[in-house]
């Protein structure tokens, strides 16, 4: 899962200073993941607000309302159950957990490098990755509606056969790819003078 974290990282520096930012990067990881998990629903606050936007936008005629308890999202949705003798509508849960495992991979990858101006490559950072975890979130809401909801509820979405292929293309990128490479990629980005250094070569202007 995480190999693609750490091959992006440990491609660009030379072997003698991989050790030693190795072993910060895992002495960061306990703490990072600790502060992570138990801030977890004011951390995916704004997820709620982005996927409240997303959701008016494109399907406001499928979602009702985004609820957000803990870091469980749920998705308050105008499908029937279509189950003989039910009432009500069909509502769906997301973990958010599952798609914000990039923020301490990311904080974890900043603190060991400890670059001048570091909280602000965290603030930064966790901007650009909340639109990632707003894209995993909604991607399985609509999986699990569209898809694996059954026939009788994924009939009445009115998504078509190619919609719904991109739809599981996009909960498969959304879960496999982006989580542990978009963490990476943001890292790269922000400290490619650290890079520079760590492979002998002078920072570039």
């Amino acid at each position: 899962m995480y190999a693609s974290l750490w091959v992006a990282v440990l491609a660009a520096m030379s072997p003698s200073s991989v050790p030693r930012f190795v072993i910060k990067v895992v002495a960061w990881l306990p703490v990072a993941f600790a502060i992570w998990y138990f801030t977890a629903p004011a951390l995916l606050w704004p997820v709620k607000l982005l996927l409240e936007l997303v959701c008016g936008a494109s399907v406001a005629d499928l979602v009702r309302a985004v609820e957000q308890t803990g870091s469980v999202f749920t998705f308050a949705t105008s499908l029937r159950p279509g189950i003989a003798g039910a009432t009500g509508y069909v509502s769906l849960e997301v973990d958010g957990l599952q798609y914000s495992y990039g923020l301490p991979l990311f904080a974890a990858l900043v603190l060991a490098a400890r670059e001048p101006r570091w909280p602000r490559k965290l603030a930064l950072g966790y901007a650009v990755l909340v639109p990632v975890m707003t894209w995993g979130v909604l991607a399985d809401f609509l999986k699990n509606v569209a898809i694996t909801s059954g026939p009788l509820v994924a009939s009445q979405t009115g998504f078509s056969a190619p919609q719904r292929e991109v739809i599981a293309f996009a909960y498969q990128f959304g879960t496999l790819i982006l989580p542990t490479v978009a963490p990476a990629v943001a890292w790269v980005l922000m400290h490619r003078a650290l890079l520079d250094r760590f492979r002998g070569h002078p920072a570039s202007s």
